[in-house]
């Protein structure tokens, strides 16, 4: 499965939540709603999720390795630093 795009839907200056994002699989399947959020020591993907009956929220949709989720945090971090410096430039200029 290969990442085809990486869509930044929204940026947020907000303490926690940084950005939204889309990414599309194979140019066939897209995932919406991926968090890009502030951690205590760095940025971080979170899958959308919902919150289950006992009040714990689980992801809907997830990478099934390690190896996976590493790579697909990898591009999404990338294409949102990108974004950022983009919006920075257009900006100042």
């Amino acid at each position: 499965m290969t990442v085809t795009e990486i869509k930044v839907r929204r940026i947020f200056d907000e303490p926690k939540l940084k950005g939204i994002v889309s990414v599309t699989f194979d140019g066939m399947f897209a995932v919406h709603d991926i968090k890009i959020v502030k951690g205590s020591d760095r940025l971080f993907v979170a899958m959308p999720s919902r919150r289950d009956d006992s009040g714990m929220f689980r992801d809907i949709v997830h990478p099934m390795t390690k190896e996976f989720r590493k790579e697909l945090e990898e591009d999404i971090l990338s294409a949102y630093r990108k974004r950022m410096k983009e919006v920075s430039s257009e900006s100042n200029g």
